[in-house]
C-alpha cells in the first residue's frame, strides 16, 4: 500500500466543502459510486487559474441523502465570480464550482420520500457545486425535472430561463401586444426572454452590441422569436420613433448590463414602466435621467433568481409551477437551450477562457 492524498467533502451550514485528507490506498480501483471528479478551487482569482481538475472522494450516504450522476453543467457568468471571489453569495473554500446543471438519481437513502432511482433532478439553490461527475447531496436541496426533454434544456433551466420568466411576470402587468425591451440580448437571460414573451404574444426591442458577426445573430434571435433587434448605437438615434409606430413603447425594460446602456433603455419606457436590473456586465452604475424619475415616474428595480428561490423555499408549488410551465414550452418547441458548446471536464481551462471572452454568444456546458 501507499499513502496517498484525496478530497472529500464535508457539509457545512448547507453548502458541501472539501476537505484534505490522508488515506491508505491499494491498488484495487475505487468504486465509481465512490469517488467524483471534479473542478474546485482553493482560492479566489482568474478562473483558468485556480480551477483544478480533482479526484474527490464522495462522503456516506446518509438517511436523507441521495447519490447523483451529474450529466450536464454550464458555465454561467455567477459561476466565473464566485471563483473570483466577486459574488454575493462565496461558498467556503476550497469548493467545488458550478451552481446549475441536471443529474439523474442513483441511490436513496432510507428516508428519501421525494426522489427515486433514475430521476432526474436540478438543484434548488446556488451552492452545490455541479461541475463533477457525482455527488452524495441531500434530497431537499433538489427538485425532479421530466426526463422528455433535451438534457442541455435541462442542464441550463435553473437559472436563465427562470431569470427570465419571474421578470415578466412579476414586475409588469404584460398582455398579448405590449413590448418589452432588453439589452444584453444573446446572453442566456436574453434569449429565454425573447423565446418566452413569443410564446405569450408579448414584442420585444432587444438591444445588441455591434460585432462583426452581426447579421448573422440577429437572424438567430429572430428565429428564436425576437421582434426587433437593434445595436446599442439605433437605440441612441432618432430613427427609434419609427419603430415605436410599429409597437407600443415598452412597459417592461430588463437591464443585464449597466452603464450608459441602462440609461439609454430607462429612455424608452412608457410611463408608469418598470427597469428591472439582473446583471451588469459593463461593471459601471445604473444612471437615471432626472427626467425619466419625475415626469414619467419609472420604477427601478433589481432582481435575483438565488433571493427569489430562497423567498419561496417553504412554497414548494412556487418553483414547482414555474419548471412545470417552462417544460411545458420546451416541448412545444417554443423555449430551446441557448446555442451551447459542449465540452469534457478534461478541456476545462479552454472551455473558462472561452466562457470569458467577450462577443460570445454560445455557453460552455460540461457534459460528463
Amino acid at each position: 500500500m501507499k499513502l496517498s492524498r484525496v478530497t472529500s467533502l464535508i457539509r457545512s451550514r448547507g453548502v458541501y466543502r472539501i476537505r484534505d485528507e490522508a488515506v491508505l490506498k491499494n491498488n484495487c480501483s475505487v468504486s465509481a459510486a465512490k469517488h467524483s471528479t471534479a473542478l474546485l478551487h482553493r482560492n479566489h482569482g482568474e478562473p483558468s487559474q485556480v480551477v483544478q481538475l480533482e479526484s474527490l472522494v464522495l462522503p456516506q450516504m446518509g438517511p436523507e441523502s441521495v447519490l447523483v450522476k451529474i450529466l450536464a453543467a454550464p458555465i454561467n457568468p455567477s459561476d466565473l465570480n464566485m471563483i473570483q471571489g466577486t459574488y454575493a453569495i462565496l461558498p467556503e473554500l476550497p469548493a467545488v464550482g458550478g451552481n446549475e446543471g441536471v443529474g439523474q438519481v442513483m441511490e436513496v437513502g432510507d428516508k428519501v420520500k421525494t426522489l427515486k432511482v433514475g430521476d432526474w433532478v436540478i438543484p434548488r439553490d446556488a451552492g452545490i457545486g455541479t461541475w463533477r461527475t457525482a455527488a452524495v447531496l441531500k434530497a431537499d436541496d433538489l427538485v425532479t425535472l421530466p426526463k422528455d426533454i433535451p438534457v442541455l434544456s435541462a442542464a441550463t433551466l435553473g437559472v436563465n430561463p427562470c431569470t427570465a420568466f419571474r421578470m415578466l411576470t412579476d414586475f409588469e402587468e404584460l398582455k398579448p401586444g405590449d413590448t418589452v425591451i432588453q439589452n444584453a440580448a444573446n446572453s442566456g437571460v436574453g434569449q429565454a426572454v425573447i423565446q418566452i414573451a413569443a410564446a405569450k404574444g408579448i414584442q420585444t426591442v432587444n438591444v445588441i452590441r455591434d460585432r462583426p458577426d452581426l447579421q448573422q445573430l440577429s437572424d438567430r434571435l429572430t428565429a428564436l422569436g425576437a421582434t426587433h433587434v437593434i445595436t446599442e448605437e439605433t437605440l441612441r438615434r432618432p430613427e427609434m420613433k419609427e419603430l415605436y409606430k410599429s409597437c407600443p413603447r415598452p412597459k417592461l425594460a430588463l437591464n443585464g448590463v449597466g452603464g450608459k446602456s441602462a440609461t439609454e433603455l430607462l429612455r424608452h419606457i412608457q410611463s408608469g414602466g418598470s427597469m428591472v436590473t439582473y446583471g451588469g456586465m459593463a461593471k459601471q452604475p445604473v444612471t437615471a435621467p432626472v427626467s425619466a424619475l419625475i415626469f414619467k415616474d419609472v420604477k427601478i428595480r433589481g432582481f435575483w433568481v438565488t433571493q427569489w428561490k430562497r423567498d419561496n423555499k417553504h412554497d414548494e408549488d412556487a418553483l414547482r409551477n414555474m419548471l412545470d410551465e417552462l417544460c411545458v414550452l420546451i416541448r412545444a418547441g417554443k423555449l430551446s437551450a441557448p446555442a451551447c458548446t459542449e465540452v469534457r471536464l478534461q478541456d476545462f481551462r479552454k472551455a473558462l477562457e472561452n466562457a470569458m471572452k467577450p462577443y460570445v454568444s454560445t455557453k460552455q456546458v460540461f457534459v460528463m
